[in-house]
């Protein structure tokens, strides 16, 4: 058949099996997976469900599909750098190249089904715009955190409470909540001229229509009117995709009024799926999750369905996809057939106001420059310093090392190569003079490999192991390494936060923004030592799980605003900017740079920051050493 290509290499892929209740298996991580599987009709993969516990003896009838083959398995027979990481996991034979974590794991099986299969191109699809749904890590952000982890796990926990009087999740009424928000695409300013024209046709003027879309619920409306002027167009947009070959009708110019109309009187327009007008990943991953909740709801809490029309008319809507319906039926669910739900009151959605934006960014003004910042810490005995460089004039021996060890041969001009060469020398001094015979060492971060593949050729004695979230980075490190023959080497496409193995040293290159926070406390829950070098101060900010200043010595000195201030001058190093603003920005690199040092400090460590040498090897040029008391 044409398209169809044969994958060259075995894949195995590990799901977690805790247990089966009611045709949903537990951790609901496989079960998305096996429905992904499902709908992408993928035959590619070797599954093996890895128990938790002792027992084979168990049934997997009606959830998973029958042209699956599963093989069951215990923990202790899983490759060993599976071992290392959270589940769901793909492995490529040899087991030296992992991928982990849902997201990168649901990304690669559509990517390999549509490889196996170039004609199903719905498939690519799911994927969305520029092929970034649930790109972004958990930590970075909010929408991958919300559908990857915490409304799976809500829902687990929900499911386990339902035979007492189960608390409806707060991810729940977030979700709701991001249902009501208008949508953003990249061609929004188009469509949303569109429907204005259909709400002049239809004589639906904007602020009646405005106040129709803040009292109705997303389904297919009865009123003509409504039918005309309200939904139509976005249905129409959302579905002309998943028809394979059909295409959007092409429309005449608009009306001079409708250009003309300003950006802010145009209608918004609403959500058709998760993300908004398109069938995507986000959708895949939230059904089985939101299937197993109205289970319960309409079972036993069927009052509270009132309180969710938007998520309601999501679920009727998703199984008018093509081969949903027959996906979910090979996985066990059954689709229930909800009641109407066509008036919803306008106080709901005051009470949502109390649950978090799901994209609320931080403050993002600043006013003010940084000596005054640079002052107040001064004043409390805080100063920009620096420890002395171990051996600022050490280097690798680059022309008797092999050609693959080397940054040139990257995709990277002569100078830039050099660069490389020399903040490789600082990191690798660093840790080979820490390194002991046995040692595991995790470079995250790794992009093309640079520090790893460095390290596992100096270090043949110690495991070292790459960690990035990039896929081809990664698989371009991996073709370096098999040219050197490295056989103490490692690779996980993943999250930091899935990788869960111990470790000795962990080292970063450039880890941007939080990145490096997020490598400094997984190698502090480790008691780990870590060498890294920051980057991307200016994308410094809070998160679910960091919150700056980060040690007590700077938070009682400095608000978060002000902190912030210190971020974003600290990105001012660049050489073509003057000398005295670059002076300032290394002054504050510094600064912050402390703020993680003292923190780290505070976890029981002695921390050094160090610049690296020569300065101009880098504009971000500095170094964070920790080693565990």
């Amino acid at each position: 058949m044409k398209g169809i290509k044969k994958s060259l290499k075995e894949e195995y892929l590990y799901l977690d099996f805790f247990h089966q209740i009611e045709g949903c298996i537990f951790p609901l991580h496989t079960s998305v997976t096996l429905f992904l599987l499902s709908y992408c009709d993928c035959k590619i993969f070797k599954v093996c469900l890895v128990l938790t516990g002792e027992s084979r003896d168990i049934s997997l009838e009606n959830v998973v599909p029958q042209e699956v083959e599963v093989q069951i398995i215990s923990r202790q027979e899983l490759p060993p750098i599976v071992q290392n990481c959270c589940l769901p996991a793909v492995v490529e034979k040899p087991d030296n190249f992992c991928r982990a974590g849902l997201a990168v794991v649901l990304r690669h099986i559509i990517q390999k089904s549509y490889e196996a299969d170039s004609s199903k191109k719905e498939i690519l699809e799911l994927l969305g715009f520029k092929k970034t749904c649930l790109k972004a890590c958990a930590e970075v952000s909010q929408w991958t955190r919300l559908c990857e982890l915490t409304i799976p796990l809500a829902i687990e926990n929900f499911l386990k409470e339902s035979d007492q009087h189960p608390t409806i999740p707060a991810e729940i009424l977030q979700l709701e909540k991001k249902l009501s928000e208008p949508v953003r695409v990249h061609n929004d300013d188009k469509l949303r001229r569109q429907k204005l024209k259909q709400q002049k046709a239809a004589g639906v003027g904007p602020s009646l229509a405005k106040e129709k879309t803040k009292n109705k619920v997303h389904r297919q409306e009865t009123s003509e009117e409504l039918d005309s002027s309200s939904k139509s167009l976005e249905l129409k947009v959302a579905f002309s995709k998943l028809t394979v070959h059909e295409e959007p009708a092409t429309t005449n110019r608009e009306p001079s009024h409708i250009r003309k109309a300003k950006a802010s009187d145009l209608p918004p327009l609403e959500h058709v799926f998760a993300e908004g007008l398109y069938f995507t990943l986000a959708d895949i991953v939230l059904l089985p999750c939101i299937h197993h909740f109205l289970v319960i709801i309409c079972k036993k809490l069927s009052e509270k369905l009132i309180e969710f029309p938007l998520l309601a008319a999501w679920y009727q809507r998703i199984q008018e996809v093509p081969r949903v319906k027959a996906a979910a039926s090979r996985c066990g669910i059954q689709f229930l057939h909800l009641p109407e739900l066509l008036t919803t009151s306008n106080e709901q959605y005051s009470n949502l106001s109390e649950i978090p934006d799901v994209e609320e960014q931080n403050d993002a003004s600043f006013i003010g420059g940084p000596r005054p910042t640079m002052t107040k810490l001064m004043e409390k005995g805080i100063e920009v310093m620096f420890s002395p460089h171990p051996c600022p004039t050490w280097t690798l021996d680059w022309n008797n090392l092999p050609t693959a060890v080397s940054p040139k041969e990257g995709k990277m001009s002569s100078d830039r190569a050099l660069r490389k060469q020399q903040q490789l020398n600082n990191l690798v001094y660093v840790v080979t003079n820490q390194a002991k015979p046995g040692d595991r060492i995790v470079d995250f971060c790794s992009g093309g490999g640079h520090v790893g593949i460095v390290l596992a050729h100096m270090l043949p004695s110690c495991q070292v192991t790459l960690i990035e979230n990039k896929e081809l980075s990664l698989i371009r490190a991996k073709k370096r390494s098999d040219e050197l023959g490295l056989s103490n080497i490692w690779f996980i496409q993943a999250n930091m936060e899935y990788f869960t193995g111990m470790f000795n040293i962990g080292v970063a290159l450039h880890a941007c923004g939080v990145a490096t926070d997020m490598v400094i406390e997984h190698c502090i829950k480790t008691r780990a030592s870590f060498v890294t070098c920051p980057c991307c101060y200016g994308f410094i900010q809070n998160t679910s799980k960091f919150n700056f200043p980060k040690s007590e010595q700077f938070k009682k000195t400095l608000s978060y605003k002000e902190h912030m201030i210190l971020c974003r001058f600290a990105d001012q190093t660049a050489v073509q900017l003057p000398p005295q603003r670059r002076l300032i920005g290394k002054q504050c690199m510094c600064l912050v740079d402390l703020d993680r040092a003292r923190a780290a400090e505070e976890h029981g460590y002695s921390v050094q920051v160090i610049s690296m040498e020569p300065e101009s090897c880098s504009p971000k040029n500095n170094m964070i050493v920790g080693v565990p008391i």
